[in-house]
């Protein structure tokens, strides 16, 4: 699959449509989208950062919610990006997630948190994976 996302019109915050072949890839794509949209300033220095995310939530929909606010949550506290993520197991309502990443400066944007309005995760015909995503900035 080519396109990893695509940026949505929206008059206040910052939506976006993410695409995966997989559900894997579908969740790294929305890192990837959430990275984009903070516009992180990198720190000089390669420095790597690694961090372990497990959760369990009520759906596939919940679980993409929660976890991308567990890392914005980590971004912003630690003040650190992530851009290789290794999925060790991911199941409708669960997932455990090793990230890898780098300290940065600061961000060019702020996302206060990810939204549940017009949160929607679905796999499509083809088999391949689609979410519709809406951050509050």
């Amino acid at each position: 699959m080519g396109q990893k996302y695509e940026v949505l019109p929206h008059t206040a915050d910052y939506k976006v449509k993410v695409f995966g072949n997989t559900k894997e890839e579908l969740f790294s794509n929305a890192v990837l989208a959430m990275y984009d949209g903070l516009k992180p300033r990198l720190s000089p220095g390669n420095e790597r950062i690694k961090k372990s995310i497990s959760l369990n939530s009520a759906d596939s929909s919940a679980l993409l919610a929660d976890f991308l606010s567990e890392v914005l949550y980590l971004m912003q506290v630690h003040k650190e990006v992530y851009n290789e993520l290794r999925f060790l197991s991911l199941i409708d309502s669960q997932l455990a997630v090793k990230l890898t990443g780098q300290k940065v400066e600061g961000f060019g944007e702020d996302i206060k948190a990810v939204t549940y309005h017009d949160l929607d995760v679905h796999q499509r015909n083809d088999g391949s994976w689609e979410a519709m995503i809406l951050f509050d900035i």
